[in-house]
């Protein structure tokens, strides 16, 4: 049987072509292109041509789109803004170089936490502070701005840490349904703050050394779980978590995320995505996962995606230096979902857990092999510090092996891993499960932008669609059966993990708020949840069973519900 290149699928071969491809150009052609560009030698190219034809590798888009194309554009999706100082200067700054970054292909996180709140007094202009959310506002329309010159809509994440005096504004940001259209919302949830609530104690609202107001810790979380329970938003970012994990703990402060939470990134980061496309792994009688030829794949991976940061361009100069100095990367998986319903086993349940701990440590392990080999060649990173390095958070965790080769050779790059939501190339590799999600329905009616305006075709999952087969959605999950599969990878990836908990309507508010209090106890990084009975549309609308051809869905543009392109 010969094996297919690219996308099967009508609509996603389009799509593809809409995003990634340049005028009249085939699919193999395009990764053809990619794989020249990235490539070391020829012997590379034609490895790492071998593994993106079948798709069973698929850098993230701006890397598809940009590498190897004369499109002025980078190749890297997520930033996160320079730092936001309690100053006019600063804040117009970083608009602008929001804008720019925005304009090349980028989405953004900020941390909106240094300024001061809302009444503070000004005592060089003699006036109060409008606060944080005020300046918001500028952003959003820096956004807005740039979304109407082309036709993707931008990204942006907004973070406000919990002991800020303005927390309850930024929580109800948004439920007004006009308001910071353009962001995703997330509280920087510290560890004090958790064991106050765990504790039942007070909790203090403070900017720089000057307590405002000290709360009760319970009702500031209910408050933040009544308005997820609701609107999905604020998400949650377990941020002294996130920097006792951090390999570069040692020399950075993790303040921020990108759009969509997996990958913490300090001022002026920027990283790399790819994911590996698991359903290709599969034998053909679906019956086995062929791990070792994932883990062959890697090493040829790695060295592609690590030569992107010396080929590509940066938005602004800082991000080269950040990327360059640290030449972070996050490689992840996508399509687990059907992977799993594809060897007959059932997401959520022990077995999806065992097989996907697997799947997961041969991967990190096998990654952080390949980047190792890659630092006797090329060198490790220069802000490599072995004795620091070696210390912090994720990389005590690793085996003695892998730690060893760090110690004589250092590694080619700081982090490695990151889970993305990879909504728009799983699309493209013929409507696979996206990320770590489950599938969301057998049958979807999707809407995306293309470059001719709104298209809305209608999708069957891949493994129902190719093989027939069915399994729970995700709206029939229990949460623990969501939590398990986010508590699973959790400690195999060195960044972070885009998850969304899907919450059926006969979920209690208590059971509710029991998720993100087990998802911290779990050493999540975060946790993101949508409950179907709210008040927010989501990207997606499943098709009953019995429901004719053409039924339209409505995509609410203003949700940012964890899509990427």
């Amino acid at each position: 049987m010969t094996e297919q290149y690219g996308p099967q699928v009508e609509a996603c071969y389009q799509l593809h072509g809409d995003k990634y491809r340049g005028p009249n150009e085939l699919f193999e052609e395009s990764q053809s292109r990619v794989a020249a560009a990235l490539a070391d030698d020829d012997e590379h190219r034609s490895i790492f041509k071998r593994i993106l034809l079948p798709q069973r590798f698929m850098p993230a888009g701006r890397v598809q789109s940009s590498a190897g194309s004369p499109r002025d554009v980078t190749a890297f999706n997520c930033f996160v803004s320079g730092t936001i100082e309690d100053s006019m200067e600063s804040i117009m700054r970083m608009a602008t170089e929001a804008a720019e970054t925005m304009r090349r292909g980028g989405g953004i996180g900020y941390d909106f936490s240094r300024i001061r709140p809302r009444g503070d007094r000004i005592a060089s202009l003699d006036s109060a502070s409008s606060g944080p959310l005020s300046f918001m506002d500028i952003f959003d329309a820096v956004c807005r701005t740039i979304l109407s010159a082309g036709h993707r809509r931008g990204a942006m994440m907004g973070v406000l840490r919990v002991d800020h005096p303005d927390i309850e504004e930024f929580i109800r940001a948004k439920q007004d349904g006009t308001s910071l259209t353009n962001f995703n919302i997330s509280v920087g949830i510290t560890d004090e703050f958790m064991d106050c609530v765990v504790k039942d104690k007070p909790f203090e609202l403070k900017f720089e050394d000057r307590t405002y107001d000290t709360i009760n810790a319970v009702a500031l979380w209910d408050e933040i779980m009544r308005a997820n329970w609701e609107w999905a938003e604020p998400g949650v970012l377990f941020i002294d978590r996130i920097n006792a994990d951090n390999n570069l703990n040692y020399m950075e402060t993790i303040e921020a995320t990108n759009p969509c939470g997996e990958q913490p990134l300090p001022p002026y980061g920027a990283c790399l995505l790819g994911s590996f496309n698991l359903t290709k792994y599969v034998d053909r009688l679906r019956t086995a996962f062929d791990i070792e030829l994932l883990k062959a794949d890697i090493p040829p991976v790695i060295r592609a995606m690590d030569n992107i940061v010396d080929r590509t361009n940066f938005p602004l100069p800082e991000q080269e230096v950040e990327a360059k100095a640290k030449r972070r990367m996050g490689i992840g998986i996508t399509g687990l979902a059907n992977t799993l319903t594809m060897l007959g086993i059932e997401y959520g349940s022990a077995e999806a857990v065992k097989v996907t701990k697997r799947i997961m440590k041969a991967l990190t392990y096998t990654c952080y092999e390949a980047s190792i080999e890659l630092a006797q060649e090329k060198g490790p990173f220069p802000a490599f510090r072995k004795e620091e390095y070696l210390e912090s958070g994720f990389i005590k965790r690793l085996p003695e092996h892998i730690k060893e080769g760090i110690r004589k050779h250092g590694i080619r790059n700081s982090h490695l891993t990151s889970i993305a939501p990879t909504g728009t190339i799983s699309f493209c590799a013929d409507n696979i499960s996206s990320g770590i999600e489950p599938v969301f329905a057998l049958e979807v009616d999707r809407t995306y932008i293309s470059t001719s305006g709104p298209q809305t075709v209608r999708l069957k999952d891949y493994a129902y669609n190719n093989y027939g087969l069915t399994c729970k959605t995700s709206d029939e999950l229990t949460t623990d059966e969501h939590l398990n599969m986010l508590l699973a990878v959790t400690p195999y990836i060195d960044s972070s993990v885009s998850k969304t908990i899907n919450v059926g309507n006969d979920v209690t508010f208590i059971e509710f708020k029991d998720i993100y209090v087990k998802a911290w106890k779990g050493k999540a990084k975060g946790c993101t949840t949508f409950r179907m009975a709210g008040k927010r549309y989501g990207i997606l609308n499943a098709v009953p069973q019995d429901e004719p051809e053409g039924a339209a869905c409505f995509i609410d543009p203003a949700t940012g519900n964890k899509e990427c392109g």
